[in-house]
């Protein structure tokens, strides 16, 4: 049987067939920009973690977060950031944390616990912690937060 068929891409000729940035709108900042307001927010994340304040440096680093094309170092920026957030944050502090952010704050915040755990190994964070974050967010947020973040197409 022959299987060269498969290897036609039948897309390029629906007019109907929607491209990832025709479902949602681009960021409209240049990545220099981008990158540039990822690492100033890193910055604010290392001042309000010297003050202990962990609701301020989640709101700081997930509002406003990169996604789309050419960002991909302003992503890891926002994502080692994160990360050292979630480490520095003590587990019983978690729900009330979780509780302080709105609800798109909460939803980016899964997205990038589902980022951290696709990349094992990766930085200084252990599968444990952002289990836990996953967790204590899934009771504060409910299933709605993982609905919304797995049929979100922006990617962090």
């Amino acid at each position: 049987m022959d299987n060269s068929f498969r290897k036609i891409d039948i897309d390029i000729y629906d007019e109907d067939a929607l491209r990832d940035d025709e479902l949602y709108e681009t960021d409209p900042r240049d990545p220099a920009e981008v990158l540039q307001d990822a690492k100033q927010r890193q910055g604010a994340v290392r001042g309000f973690l010297a003050k202990n304040d962990i609701p301020g440096a989640l709101t700081v680093i997930l509002e406003n977060a990169p996604y789309g094309a050419n960002v991909e170092e302003a992503k890891i920026i926002t994502l080692q950031s994160l990360l050292t957030i979630l480490n520095t944050t003590k587990a019983t502090e978690i729900t009330g944390v979780v509780k302080l952010l709105s609800q798109d704050t909460q939803d980016t915040l899964m997205k990038y616990i589902y980022k951290g755990m696709a990349m094992p190994g990766w930085g200084d964070i252990s599968g444990s912690v952002l289990l836990g974050w996953h967790e204590k967010l899934t009771e504060v947020a409910g299933v709605g937060c993982i609905v919304r973040t797995m049929t979100d197409r922006r990617i962090v």
